[in-house]
């Protein structure tokens, strides 16, 4: 159970900070901090560079916390939060991914959320520094914060579209 408790923090872990460093370098295919802060300008986010940097640094955070165990509850909270402003965003777009849809983020924030019920297992920093176990009331609490978090992050963030204009 532990070798496979290790493969999925370190797959999901590495893949949520590899998406976080896309957001902020020209690092993994990133497109820079630019790049990073004109998608969220498209996605109708405000704030500009501060709001990619924040994201890319969420990400990258939560994302290596993961892979290495460390802290495990918390890590999973940022995950899952991030991942939830992502779901909202392709929310429009249904449920699959070939069609832009909210499929990933929705496998990620239910992969941090199974590895915060579970724990980071025995092969993590949690485990060497006498952390755990975690009792299913953290996995709980970073279900609940991490979507909160992401909805919260949502509607403060999120610029509503303008009007269209009629033309005469």
């Amino acid at each position: 159970m532990d070798t496979g408790i290790l493969i999925l923090r370190l797959l999901v872990g590495l893949l949520v900070a590899g998406h976080g460093v896309q957001k902020i370098s020209s690092h993994l295919g990133g497109k820079g901090l630019e790049g990073g802060t004109e998608e969220f300008r498209s996605d109708g986010f405000r704030g500009g560079a501060l709001t990619a940097l924040a994201a890319g640094g969420g990400q990258i955070g939560s994302g290596l916390l993961l892979a290495a165990g460390l802290l495990t509850p918390l890590a999973a909270t940022g995950a899952i939060g991030v991942m939830t402003v992502a779901l909202t965003v392709k929310w429009r777009h249904g449920l699959w991914v070939q069609n832009d849809g909210y499929e990933y983020p929705l496998i990620l924030i239910g992969t941090a959320a199974a590895l915060a019920a579970t724990g980071p297992g025995a092969w993590s920093l949690d485990a060497a520094l006498g952390l755990t176990p975690y009792s299913l009331w953290w996995a709980a609490l970073a279900l609940v914060a991490g979507l909160g978090s992401g909805i919260l992050t949502r509607l403060v963030l999120h610029r509503p579209p303008a009007p269209a204009i009629a033309e005469r």
